[in-house]
């Protein structure tokens, strides 16, 4: 306490104050910045040695790496925020591998004027979410830009995890008669980010579905250790991920509409925004593709876990050079799934 005023006469005014141009000069403010803030939420062993970079012991079997960029609007949302977001978002890359999430570095840029308090508040639901996940942010940095040259904060993760020996779930390995299946409700949280910046009301208060998929992708290898593929239809949807997977394997897929969960107060807000569900992104669902042997007995492990309570199988993959995704509609049509054309819901995560 003693060595802290010396080095800082007053304390950060989180409360009243705002980020200005020095907490990203690399002087006494951004290290007052660093230590008041960050250091408070996130410290840890290797954050709070205060180095360049984190230096870790490198576990045994094959790793993953993975970055993402948050640039989402608004920055608190029902159901998140930019903080948690950013953590459920890498960790989720990660998962997709099958991988355990090890530990996180963050990017923060700032925009000067920016309040404190906002800030802490999102570096505090950041370390909440990491301490949930069991992984820790280890290393980070900080910049401010100038006023009117940001929205506030971006934030940028990268991720280190994991694989499990025997372990092999990559985008190119779905088969002919394979199984696709979905953890739970699509659209959820795009139709939460949209329905924040519209200021729109339903019935029933529509919540982001952030969280992270790491627990419920164990439970599934436990279950079924050779899954083909897993992936997190964020940006694009259920829809555009899809058309990724079919054409990593060149395959195609049929799916049902009827087996597709959408909650009905998603239904109802895409029918009013004019969106299609499938296009909407996600940030707590998982699309699994498994052996269709195997496929009763991943559902089971996905329906067991509370993030996968609604997940359903909702088709297969087929043979098809062209790798198309189709479905069969509600009504006993037939169309083509493509993918997402422009951008539907901009600044979504």
């Amino acid at each position: 306490m003693t060595a802290d005023i010396r080095r800082f006469p007053l304390r950060l005014d989180i409360r009243r104050g705002a980020v200005d141009m020095s907490h990203g000069s690399g002087g006494r403010a951004m290290a007052q910045l660093i230590e008041e803030l960050f250091h408070r939420h996130l410290g840890n062993e290797l954050l709070l040695a205060a180095n360049d970079q984190a230096a870790f012991e490198v576990p045994a079997g094959r790793l993953v790496m993975s970055t993402d960029g948050h640039v989402i609007s608004p920055l608190f949302f029902p159901g998140g925020d930019i903080g948690s977001l950013a953590v459920h978002g890498t960790v989720n890359d990660i998962a997709m591998a099958g991988a355990v999430p090890l530990y996180l570095a963050a990017g923060f840029i700032l925009e000067e004027g920016f309040p404190l308090a906002d800030l802490d508040r999102i570096v505090a639901s950041m370390a909440a979410a990491a301490q949930a996940a069991g992984v820790a942010v280890v290393t980070g940095d900080t910049k401010v830009v100038e006023r009117g040259n940001g929205d506030g904060v971006f934030i940028t993760t990268t991720g280190v995890g994991r694989v499990p020996a025997g372990v092999n779930i990559a985008g190119d390995r779905a088969r002919p008669g394979d199984a696709v299946l979905v953890s739970g409700t699509v659209g959820d949280h795009g139709v939460a980010i949209m329905s924040s910046r519209e200021n729109l009301e339903f019935d029933t208060a529509i919540r982001s579905d952030s969280a992270a998929l790491h627990g419920l992708v164990a439970a599934m290898v436990a279950a079924v250790p050779d899954i083909h593929c897993l992936r997190d239809p964020t940006r694009g949807g259920l829809a555009s991920t899809l058309n990724e997977l079919a054409h990593q394997s060149r395959v195609g897929m049929q799916l049902r509409e009827a087996a597709v969960p959408v909650r009905g107060e998603v239904a109802a807000a895409c029918e009013l925004l004019g969106l299609d569900p499938l296009y909407v992104a996600n940030e707590g669902k998982l699309v699994a593709i498994c052996d269709g042997a195997d496929a009763e007995a991943l559902l089971a492990a996905m329906r067991a876990h509370p993030l996968g309570g609604d997940a359903a199988i909702i088709g297969e993959v087929v043979a098809d050079d062209h790798a198309l995704v189709q479905m069969e509609t509600a009504f006993g049509g037939q169309r083509v799934v493509d993918w997402l054309a422009g951008e539907q819901l901009p600044r979504i995560c």
